[in-house]
């Protein structure tokens, strides 16, 4: 069932957003040669919890970290440890949120680790660019499939390509809530999008074949064919205007919280 916030429902998750966006932003600052995912992984907890605010990842459903972190060829739900470490060239997908006064946040960001290939670069930038049109969708009296269509349409142009596997999804006082948000699918399809829904839109988009793994541990997902994979997130509320992006900070140059 799809829950609809109310304007004090609202508010919180305002806050749980930006701290969301905040702690992503710090874990993404720490990114460089021979810092390990185990290291950025404890950035982000420790920010989390210095604001009174729960990690919403770790443990959730058995995840054993506080952020997944997600390096090169891994879509997401990267497992971070102490081995591996960041090196030059290397693309990281950091995706992590926090619950505070019972509602969540969640959010997710691709960064670079010094200077990329043209490939790789041009990944990154179509992939956040996807999630923005995506979010141009996002207003009240559209549908879910409106957002998919976009964030599909403008990949495929592109020369890359949409998960199918894993989507976006609501985000309330659970952090997974109804409706699911594909990023790929039919324009006009899907429920309809109401003011006072919160959602995710998240695109996870390959350099080649969207096909995907899920490896032995349970968690972490890779693309079949070795290519790269980027993944950007913002949480939003719905408004007649348009999206209002909770998640906004993570994307703000000099933005603090």
């Amino acid at each position: 069932m799809i829950q609809i916030k109310n304007a004090a429902e609202l508010q919180k998750m305002r806050k749980a957003c930006a701290i969301s966006a905040a702690a992503l932003k710090a874990g993404g600052e720490a990114i460089e040669p021979g810092i390990t995912t185990a290291e950025i992984d404890k950035i982000i907890y420790d920010f989390i919890v210095r604001h009174g605010a729960r990690p919403n990842f770790l443990h959730l459903y058995g995840f054993p970290a506080t952020a997944c972190i997600s390096v090169n060829d891994t879509v997401i739900h990267g497992i971070p440890n102490k081995q591996q470490q960041i090196r030059p060239g290397d693309i990281v997908s950091i995706d992590t949120g926090c619950k505070i006064d019972g509602f969540n946040g969640d959010n997710a960001c691709t960064y670079a680790c010094g200077k990329l290939d043209l490939e790789a670069q041009r990944l990154l930038d179509v992939t956040k660019e996807s999630l923005h049109r995506g979010i141009e969708m996002a207003c009240g009296g559209n549908r879910v499939g409106d957002i998919g269509h976009a964030v599909q349409s403008y990949v495929e142009e592109n020369g890359f390509s949409v998960v199918r596997t894993f989507v976006g999804h609501g985000v309330g006082k659970e952090l997974h809530e109804d409706p699911e948000v594909p990023n790929f699918g039919n324009a006009g399809r899907g429920p309809r999008l109401v003011p006072g829904m919160c959602i995710a839109i998240e695109p996870m988009v390959c350099q080649y074949k969207y096909a995907v793994k899920t490896l032995k541990d349970g968690w972490t997902v890779k693309t079949c064919d070795g290519g790269l994979a980027a993944h950007f997130e913002h949480t939003m509320a719905i408004t007649t205007a348009g999206a209002e992006v909770l998640t906004h900070g993570w994307e703000e140059p000099g933005w603090t919280l």
